[in-house]
């Protein structure tokens, strides 16, 4: 009996013990739970506020990224200005050397043709001046060559004018029954022959006789005149 006895109060207090047990256990559960549900609290905010910083972090980057390109747009920018302008120099050199190098050949140009000019003037006017030596003495000989010609045919006309006198001299003056026809007379004259001959109409003194449009009769002299016959 008493043994039973003793065995129930082992059990009862065996239960009381191990319903103690379970309810620290339980208890230290619940902790570790809320333990775990604080940490994954934590955990999560820690990772939002990583990822926050992750993303501003990453703006900051990629501003950072977008002022260095701008930078070396800038850089590219100033470098292309700075070589157009390097290039626009040595254009504009290059551009005042070739307008010096014309101008000296203009200038010389100038000088040549200027030397040349004059040299020429010198030229015209030694040939002007042999021109007019030349004109001179041609005018002087012609001049003579005229007086030679005109005291020739002065000389030629004057014998002319005895041989036709002398003609008319010897000459018989033809006669009719009835009436004397009187002799011929001539008047000499300064008058040149016509360029185209007038129609022949007879002969006197061994001389072609002309006859004019308005009828006068003619024949040309030795000093190429005309002298006139009148009857």
């Amino acid at each position: 009996m008493k043994k039973l006895v003793l065995l129930c109060f082992v059990f009862i207090l065996s239960g009381n013990f191990y319903g103690q047990e379970t309810a620290a256990q339980k208890k230290e559960a619940e902790a570790r739970t809320e333990k775990m549900a604080k940490d994954k609290a934590e955990a999560a905010k820690d990772k939002a506020a990583a990822k926050a910083k992750t993303a501003k972090a990453e703006s900051k980057a990629k501003a950072a990224k977008e002022k260095i390109a701008k930078a070396k747009s800038d850089l590219k920018a100033k470098d292309q200005a700075a070589k157009a302008k390097n290039n626009a120099t040595a254009k504009t050199a290059k551009a005042e050397s070739d307008a010096k190098a014309a101008k000296m050949t203009v200038t010389k140009a100038k000088s040549d043709a200027k030397a040349n000019a004059k040299e020429e003037e010198k030229k015209v006017a030694k040939a002007k001046s042999n021109i007019k030596d030349r004109a001179t003495e041609s005018k002087e000989k012609a001049a003579k060559v005229k007086s030679d010609a005109k005291a020739k045919a002065a000389e030629v006309n004057e014998k002319a004018i005895k041989t036709e006198k002398k003609s008319e001299k010897i000459q018989k003056p033809t006669t009719t029954a009835k009436t004397k026809k009187p002799a011929a007379k001539v008047k000499e004259t300064n008058e040149k022959a016509p360029k185209v001959p007038d129609r022949v109409t007879g002969e006197y003194n061994g001389k072609k006789v002309y006859t004019g449009p308005r009828g006068g009769k003619y024949y040309i002299n030795a000093n190429g005149n005309k002298t006139y016959i009148q009857e």
